[in-house]
């Protein structure tokens, strides 16, 4: 327990100053102490317990729309290097999506619904595979690597990519899917939404999506040295945290003239294409992922349950 207070001491100033980074004068954080002290300290003793400084640790951390991954991922980084004095590099999932050009090429080729970024399919893969073994190697080369603006959907200039100098001991890649496996394929029969009765009628659209987790995916996410899950209760209230993080998104891009921030109704469209893999994650994620984090309707953590010690 006095460990925990005293890397608490230690952390508190750097993490709040993130905590009102992150908040806007409607959207105010709620018990932050209790959800550092209680929780997010505690998990960064168990990851540094797992760190081998001859070679990077890979903290998968997975969660649906709008349920704080950023937030958590940022906040873990800060006490694992504030604290445990650890070299982290964090980066999502969604910084790997391919370029608007890109995926205009492959809504073409394969189905007009893969222009939409997020499901598996839209990111690159390779370069993501490509980032890990170079992680990995023990002559580290400076790596930079892309990032996504979601406010005109695509990447930024070079100029503004991660330029990783060092090799880190802690990765920690987050993202909606990250972790998600394949269905089965007697489940892709029924529409759950009216997106999928509407848009995918053949069914092409998700059986391919789903066979990108059955290949490409599965061999991406098998080299994560833990999966930490961030989990809701319902999909409704993961529609209603994602029109949150919309409204956040239009306050610091409202001068964008290239700013292409989507209204309620794109939202609630937008997230259809998520809901499948989202829901199938629900039911199985807890299965196999080594932390799972329950949150409550208010989107604070309700408890932490360890699976893998």
């Amino acid at each position: 327990m006095q460990r925990l207070s005293l890397c608490f001491n230690k952390v508190r100033k750097n993490c709040f100053e993130f905590i009102k980074s992150q908040e806007t004068k409607q959207d105010k954080f709620k018990n932050k102490e209790r959800m550092i002290k209680s929780f997010l300290i505690p998990l960064c003793f168990w990851i540094s317990k797992k760190v081998n400084k001859k070679k990077p640790y890979f903290v998968g951390l997975a969660g649906g729309q709008g349920t704080g991954k950023t937030t958590s991922s940022s906040l873990i980084k800060i006490i694992l290097s504030k604290y445990f004095k650890l070299n982290v590099f964090r980066i999502s999932i969604d910084d790997f999506y391919k370029t608007r050009k890109e995926r205009l090429i492959l809504s073409k080729k394969i189905h007009p619904m893969l222009l939409t970024r997020g499901v598996p399919g839209t990111h690159d893969v390779d370069m993501m595979l490509n980032f890990f073994k170079k992680s990995k190697s023990k002559k580290f080369k400076r790596l930079r690597l892309p990032t996504f603006n979601k406010a005109i959907d695509d990447r930024y200039e070079k100029k503004k990519w991660y330029d990783l100098k060092k090799r880190p001991d802690v990765i920690i890649f987050e993202g909606w899917c990250v972790g998600a496996k394949s269905e089965k394929s007697s489940t892709l029969k029924r529409n759950i939404n009216s997106m999928e009765r509407t848009k995918d009628k053949k069914k092409i659209w998700r059986k391919y999506v789903n066979q990108q987790l059955k290949s490409k995916y599965k061999k991406l996410y098998s080299q994560l040295n833990c999966l930490i899950y961030l989990k809701a209760k319902d999909f409704s209230l993961l529609q209603k945290w994602r029109l949150k993080q919309e409204r956040k998104l239009l306050i610091s891009s409202k001068h964008n003239s290239k700013s292409k921030i989507m209204n309620k109704d794109d939202v609630l469209k937008f997230m259809q294409t998520y809901q499948r893999i989202t829901q199938n994650m629900f039911k199985h994620t807890p299965k196999y992922a080594s932390v799972i984090i329950n949150l409550n309707s208010n989107h604070q953590i309700k408890s932490t349950v360890y699976k893998n010690k």
